[in-house]
């Protein structure tokens, strides 16, 4: 029988009335009240203000104790409408010292993020400090990576400074929580060193002090500044480190200083240092005793180095960034012709990334990129990586990559990595993506994980017991990839892709970089420049996606089908709610496309499409392209096999 036209109306009628409202998941997102300092648009506001911390430091290392000395002098500036009582300092090598909270926060003694050791951690020679003309000791307490000074009396804000004075030492780790340590190269120790100084927390207008401690796998949140740093080393060993190089007629040779003006001005690469030369004296300028080498760098959240005799040491150059790499020869490739070239590439590797991404999204502000092969598998300083030196191929090019990216998130646009972890990883994801897959086309390994039946599978797991938006440390590390990489990552392409298209995503996403760069944003003012942007209220997506564990089950249910009209019945079936596309085959042959918005869901779980025309439907399918992370593709297609079919 066929069905009448009024009464496929009244069926849908009574279904649409049936249906289960939701309307938690369409309601506003409660985000702090905008104000002088962050505006309801998303934007820094014109009271916005932000603290500054100056560093001159001189360090030197002890290659055969593996032991760094320091001292250093942080000039503070108080930008802030409050006078402040105490200061916080970070003292990061602190999680290397028996019984550190992060070292005993994990269970496992493989963990990558444990690595407390004998002799491990800060000592403190003296800290000064210096108000107003007047020097006192500091009044201080530690507690683990930690430390307050209580002030004689207040700093004053609107542009108050003082000064801190510190002198310091501690042992290398061999292994620092995959974010420093020496690797043991034949030709000689690769010294990575990082979180190696104490430094300012920052004091913000959100929360006024954010003294997290240092626990390992969150990472950092940290004020912007000038650097001048000098590093004393054996005159054997070269050293590259964060900013421009300030003496190099002192620590190099003319003829290195000549291979690194050709490289300013080649697109190849050319060996400042090569494997050959590894280890010759005429690669260092004559004389004895130990070399200093000195670095400046303007505007910058943080400050590292390496040091090593072992370095090769190639350089080429984008843009007016001089590009360098320094690796032992155990980064080489011993097969060229196995498709899967080592660190002789890597200079080539970054020219392309930092092409990329300045054409993209934002110009790369600094003078430098360094990237440095060692024991550390990957992480990211301002102006300086640390990559592993038994990566190849596309592994290579992908960690080269990932670190990079941070040269954008967070080095320029300066989130607090230690509460929302995404803001960093998954922002960096979600560009290498498309760095990948412009490099490697569709041949881009790293890019499988970032598909949506990948991601969907992985939402089904236990990595999706916690939302994205967990602080870093409360993250299980199994669920650390998942959660803060390839989630957001992902959330991104599919809000770029699928929601609101690459023309109107694109400038809001451009907008929010420089927007914050060198600044402190928090996730309401880069949800509301997105909306500010593409005019779009996305609370649905950013409630769903970054703040819950629901995942997305699109159903097509049944269909009825008259030559006239035809009902198609979709629900929405596990929390998750997003627009959807059908794609619906009539028994002429003929195939049509609907894309439905997000909002045929503000009435509940159930929506009734009409199909008119075009005679009976034989097959509907739902995001027929596999856009969409739905996790139960079982349910996604309807096919008619005869009369009454359901």
């Amino acid at each position: 029988m066929k069905l009448t036209f009024s009464l496929i109306l009244l069926m849908a009628f009574t279904q649409t009335m049936s249906a289960q409202t939701n309307p938690g998941t369409f309601a506003p997102m409660n985000w702090p009240t905008p104000n002088s300092c962050r505006t309801a648009d998303g934007s820094p506001g014109p009271g916005y203000w932000q603290q500054r911390a100056d560093y001159d430091i001189s360090a030197s290392l002890d290659t055969a104790a593996s032991r760094v000395t320091g001292t250093e002098t942080i000039t503070y500036t108080n930008n802030s409408p409050e006078e402040l009582s105490h200061l916080w300092l970070q003292l990061d090598q602190n999680l290397f010292k028996k019984g550190s909270r992060g070292n005993d926060e994990y269970d496992s003694p493989r963990i990558r993020w444990r690595g407390a050791f004998r002799n491990g951690g800060d000592e403190l020679s003296s800290v000064v400090i210096i108000q107003d003309g007047m020097k006192e000791a500091a009044h201080f307490v530690i507690n683990d990576t930690r430390m307050m000074i209580q002030l004689s009396k207040p700093l004053p804000g609107h542009g108050g400074k003082l000064q801190i004075q510190i002198v310091w030492s501690f042992d290398v780790s061999r292994y620092g929580s995959d974010r420093m340590g020496r690797f043991e190269s034949g030709a000689g120790t690769v010294y990575e060193i990082a979180q190696w100084y104490p430094r300012m927390y920052v004091y913000d207008d959100v929360r006024g002090w954010n003294p997290l401690p240092y626990l390992g796998q969150g990472e950092f949140y940290l004020e912007y500044g000038d650097f001048n740093v000098q590093i004393t080393v054996p005159r054997d060993y070269i050293v590259v480190g964060t900013g421009v190089l300030q003496n190099p007629d002192d620590v190099l040779t003319g003829e290195e200083r000549d291979r690194i003006e050709e490289a300013r001005k080649a697109d190849k690469t050319v060996h400042v240092i090569s494997e050959d030369e590894v280890g010759r004296s005429d690669t260092r300028p004559s004389g004895h005793g130990n070399l200093t080498w000195k670095f400046r760098a303007e505007n910058v959240r943080d400050f590292s180095w390496a040091a090593s005799k072992a370095f090769i040491w190639d350089a080429s150059h984008w843009d007016d960034v001089l590009l360098m790499a320094v690796y032992p020869k155990e980064g080489i490739a011993t097969n060229s012709g196995s498709g899967r070239p080592g660190w002789e590439s890597v200079v080539q590797m970054m020219r392309h990334t930092f092409m990329y991404y300045s054409d993209n999204y934002f110009h790369y502000p600094y003078p430098v990129a360094v990237n440095v092969a060692g024991i550390v598998g990957g992480m990211e300083y301002p102006m300086i990586v640390f990559c592993s030196a038994r990566a190849r191929g596309q592994s290579l090019y992908s960690v080269t990559d990932h670190e990079f990216g941070h040269s954008w998130f967070p080095m320029t646009v300066g989130s607090d990595e230690r509460r929302h972890a995404w803001m960093d990883e998954g922002f960096n994801t979600f560009i290498n993506y498309y760095s990948n897959k412009d490099f490697y086309g569709d041949s881009a390994v790293q890019n499988r994980s970032m598909q949506a039946d990948t991601i969907a599978k992985w939402m089904l797991t236990s990595w999706n017991d916690q939302p994205i938006d967990a602080r870093a440390d409360q993250v299980l590390p199994s669920n650390l990839g998942f959660l803060e990489y390839r989630k957001p990552g992902f959330g991104l392409r599919l809000l770029r892709e699928f929601i609101v298209g690459p023309d109107r995503f694109d400038p809001a996403f451009r907008a929010y970089i420089r927007r914050w760069a060198f600044k402190h944003p928090q996730p309401s003012d880069f949800f509301r420049t997105i909306e500010d942007y593409t005019g779009e209220d996305l609370s649905w997506f950013w409630r769903g996606w970054f703040y819950s564990t629901h995942v997305l089950d699109q159903a097509v249910d049944s269909v009825i089908s008259d030559s006239a009209v035809s009902i198609v019945y979709l629900s929405n079936k596990r929390g998750l709610v997003m627009p959807t596309e059908l794609q619906v085959t009539f028994d002429n042959g003929q195939v049509s496309d609907y894309k439905l918005p997000v909002e045929i869901w503000f009435n509940g779980d159930n929506y009734i499409f009409p199909v008119y025309g075009n005679g009976k439907v034989e097959k509907v399918v739902l995001d027929p392209d596999h856009e969409l992370p739905d996790v139960n593709r079982a349910n996604d297609v309807w096919e008619s096999v005869g009369p009454g079919s359901k």
